[in-house]
């Protein structure tokens, strides 16, 4: 039956809600509506991506404060600190893109929710691993600096 036959207006081209099939209940004047569910992006992939620019931003001030005070005999301390929160962060970048990826994969089956954002969680677990990598050669560089 068409969907005016029961009062269903046709949807609008820029509306939020659309439906998608429409089956008539039989014996009744009723029918169900099954709404076109819009894809979004998945939410770990942006927290991936956001962990991962902040490993890579942490690693930088393991680079900057373990040779500032490599002289001085406390930039391995200081480095050390940030290197693990950086480690940290590189590694739960990792991580929840892995998870965020899979969760994406899985998405899309009828009438339910279609996850998007397969780049944004591959962008996090590259910046992940980069922070991570960054922040452990960066505090072995200090280490071996602060020992000569």
């Amino acid at each position: 039956m068409p969907a005016q036959a029961h009062g269903v207006m046709p949807p609008k081209s820029n509306e939020l809600w659309t439906p998608e099939r429409v089956e008539a209940v039989p014996g009744t004047g009723f029918g169900l509506v099954q709404l076109r569910v819009t894809p979004i992006t998945s939410g770990l992939a942006v927290g991936a991506l956001m962990a991962g620019i902040a490993s890579i931003l942490v690693s930088t001030l393991v680079l900057c404060f373990g040779i500032a005070g490599s002289s001085e005999g406390w930039g391995g301390w200081v480095a050390g600190a940030f290197a693990l929160l950086s480690v940290l962060f590189g590694g739960g970048a990792i991580a929840v893109g892995l998870v965020s990826r899979r969760q994406i994969r899985r998405s899309g089956a009828e009438g339910r929710v279609r996850f998007t954002g397969n780049g944004v969680a591959v962008a996090g677990v590259w910046c992940g691993g980069a922070g991570l990598g960054i922040a452990v050669l960066t505090l072995l560089l200090v280490v071996v600096l602060q020992s000569s």
